[in-house]
């Protein structure tokens, strides 16, 4: 006897759910369906972005084939959304007045883009009305406004400085468009990076021909541009931004509305447990941005400390990979089976990364306190726990900047701007927990003058963060006869995810056949 799950939600994350459970699938073991509000199946929302600006196809940015489902036997329903889940009844309502049927129900509704409370757009947050000229650049329409921008040369003024909108910003402004940042606060990515970070980060931002606009407030959008289109942002201090066309990038928050309508529990997103099961509903799960991990267990130290959804792509599709094996025990066996499943381990804090030409930039973990700011030294460091301790360089002219945050010689924070070597063994051993060197100007030297001419950083270790793929196995897949990324990533996925890992898998690719006789 097969088991039904139904999948509501079709993003990326999804989409390696149904990856992952195909084969239990096709051996009769579940029967699928999935849900999706958009026409199209899963595709990779974080390079909107680079289709926007024509680096890259629809049909590059696909990561699920509904045509290929359906044949696989999997009930694939785009372009309709569910009115409400019924509990009682085990079944999900849609609004083209179909039912689908569960025993087991996965939400992986994702999240929506935060639409600022400005005056001329209507900041409903389930149903915001964007005025022509306005996107918040989140699928593929929106992809193709942008387009249409930069093909034109237009103005385009972000909104926004987190990473999403600086990889738009530069993305635009190297393809011929005239891009201005406007951010609240001294610099961008202020929630995540320090002063000095910030600071460098901003003059190579300019340094690119992005204009910025910090400490600005916005208030409102004006709408005198032909067809009542977008003409500039209006900021607090009585000053304007001209534009032709407004990017929206003011963050995300979960998609938590089904769940809270059919009585599920939420905090920042739906509440579940290590086993991503919604609390007291052992039949309903959620995975991804929409997802937070908090168990009902008020003794449980790691859900005291947890932080709600990351909002990146490689912790879902982790979850996805660990839920697709617990619903296949489940299906095949016993609950007993699948609680013998070891939990899902709890995710690092992340490593958020920004490459473009010209720029290259690293920040992860706690990276505020400055290296003479005692208290923050010492705070903590209690019964023989040691002390921060921070190491730091700059050279603001050149755009060059690193922060190392430690205690005990492991690595509790980084900042690395404008040094792509340095930045990636950094990451490196952060994400090992591994002990720096005693000299830390060694992590310097990666990038002087003698290493320049060096070839790709040793590929045993992780190249593709988002799907955790190690370069060695980049290689086995390159002399296998993959020759391009796209290649790599069909046999691999590595790539599939933030794209930040393209330039060094492109790197493996070229050593390889640099190396190939004649």
């Amino acid at each position: 006897m097969s088991e039904q799950i139904v999948i509501v939600g079709f993003g990326p994350v999804a989409g390696r759910l149904i990856d992952e459970l195909l084969p239990a699938v096709r051996d009769g073991h579940v029967r699928l369906t999935v849900v999706g509000e958009e026409a199209e199946a899963a595709y990779n929302r974080v390079l909107v972005a680079d289709l926007g600006v024509g680096r890259t196809t629809a049909d590059a940015l696909a990561l699920s084939d509904a045509a290929a489902l359906i044949a696989e036997g999997v009930d694939v329903r785009l372009g309709v959304r569910v009115r409400r889940v019924d509990r009682a009844r085990q079944q999900v309502i849609l609004t083209d007045g179909t039912t689908a049927p569960y025993e087991r129900l996965v939400f992986a509704t994702g999240s929506r883009p935060v639409i600022p409370n400005l005056t001329g757009i209507n900041p409903d947050p389930t149903s915001p009305v964007l005025p022509a000229g306005v996107t918040a650049l989140r699928d593929l329409r929106d992809a193709s406004v942008l387009r249409a921008a930069v093909d034109g040369g237009k103005r385009v003024v972000v909104l926004g400085g987190g990473v999403l909108g600086l990889e738009t910003a530069l993305a635009a402004a190297e393809e011929g468009a005239t891009v201005t940042v406007v951010h609240n606060g001294p610099h961008p990515l202020g929630r995540n990076i320090d002063r000095g970070g910030g600071a460098v980060l901003a003059a190579s931002l300019r340094r690119c021909g992005v204009r910025m606009a910090g400490n600005a407030r916005s208030t409102g959008v004006e709408h005198n541009a032909p067809h009542g289109g977008f003409s500039a942002l209006l900021l607090e201090d009585g000053s304007a931004i001209d534009g032709d066309l407004l990017v929206l990038s003011c963050g995300v928050r979960p998609r938590t509305e089904l769940a809270e309508g059919c009585g599920l529990s939420t905090g920042m997103g739906i509440l579940v447990d290590h086993r991503l099961r919604a609390h007291h509903e052992p039949h309903i799960f959620a995975i991804g941005d929409c997802a937070e991990v908090r168990c009902p267990d008020p003794a449980c130290s790691e859900c005291r400390t947890a932080t709600g959804p990351s909002g990146l792509v490689g912790p879902g599709w982790r979850q996805a990979d660990w839920l697709a094996e617990y619903l296949t025990l489940l299906a095949t066996g016993t609950q007993a089976d699948a609680d013998a499943l070891v939990e899902l381990p709890r995710e690092q804090a992340g490593v958020i990364v920004l490459k473009a030409r010209g720029l290259t930039m690293a920040v992860a973990g706690d990276n505020a306190a400055d290296p003479w700011d005692e208290d923050a030294l010492t705070a903590g460091a209690v019964n023989g726990r040691p002390r921060l301790q921070i190491a730091q360089w700059a050279d603001p002219e050149h755009g060059r900047y690193v922060k190392i945050t430690t205690r005990g010689g492991v690595l509790e924070g980084l900042v690395a701007v404008g040094m792509p070597r340095s930045a990636a063994e950094l990451v490196s051993l952060f994400e090992r927990g591994a002990e720096l060197p005693a000299d830390r100007s060694l992590l310097l030297r990666l990038d002087g003058p003698e290493q320049l001419a060096s070839g790709p950083a040793d590929p045993a270790g992780t190249v593709c963060r988002c799907a955790g793929v190690s370069g060695t196995r980049i290689q086995g897949a390159v002399e296998g006869g993959c020759s391009t990324v796209a290649d790599v990533a069909k046999a691999t996925r590595a790539g599939t995810g933030c794209g930040g890992c393209h330039d060094d898998i492109k790197g493996l690719i070229e050593q390889h056949f640099q190396a190939a006789p004649a």
